[in-house]
């Protein structure tokens, strides 16, 4: 099976890119993400498929994979709402956009590993840099165009002090609606 059609496998909507060769970059990302990551010793399948959404939540049934199935699909529909709106006015590049919100948190498996029981943790590398700037490094290796590479850098409060672009606010909106909603999960579960 080809990487893309194995990363097309977690995220449904990669096909949606329109751009052949944009889409097998998006999947080469991943790929090495997946293989290289986890202190090293990569992650199967089935360990990606598991890991939580954030760690920054508390015990939460949100995994990471689903959370950038939501962000995708959330910004796709966030795109069709504007452009009936707003029509030409503002201009949005689909694939771009979709691109950008498949690779937002590519540096995540990077920055996690698994301690001695296995459970997933921030590891050593992700202590050193936050996924923005793995995911931004990915990217760049593989060849992404940089206004896929400035949704990646900016999505987080990284960009809290630049002009982020159209895309990348669309993801970066939809990205903190997960995460906000994460959280109330997280804290309500607290309290139960």
């Amino acid at each position: 099976m080809s990487s893309t059609k194995r990363i097309a496998e977690l995220f449904p909507d990669l096909v949606s890119i329109g751009d052949s060769s944009l889409r097998d970059k998006v999947a080469a990302v991943w790929n090495e993400a997946i293989t290289t990551g986890c202190g090293g010793k990569g992650w199967t399948i089935e360990e990606l498929s598991s890991i939580p959404f954030t760690l920054l939540a508390g015990d939460i049934n949100l995994t990471f994979i689903e959370h950038i199935n939501s962000c995708v699909k959330q910004c796709i529909v966030i795109e069709q709402v504007l452009k009936e709106t707003y029509g030409d006015r503002v201009p949005i590049n689909h694939d771009c956009l979709v691109a950008g919100a498949l690779l937002a948190d590519v540096g995540k498996p990077l920055e996690y590993d698994k301690d001695e029981r296995g459970q997933v943790i921030k590891g050593r590398f992700g202590e050193m840099l936050r996924h923005p700037f793995s995911g931004v490094a990915l990217c760049y290796k593989h060849g992404l165009p940089p206004q896929i590479m400035h949704i990646v850098a900016t999505h987080s409060h990284e960009g809290d002090n630049v002009q982020r672009s159209i895309e990348s606010i669309i993801f970066h909106h939809a990205d903190f609606i997960d995460f906000d909603i994460a959280k109330y999960l997280g804290a309500k579960a607290v309290k139960s």
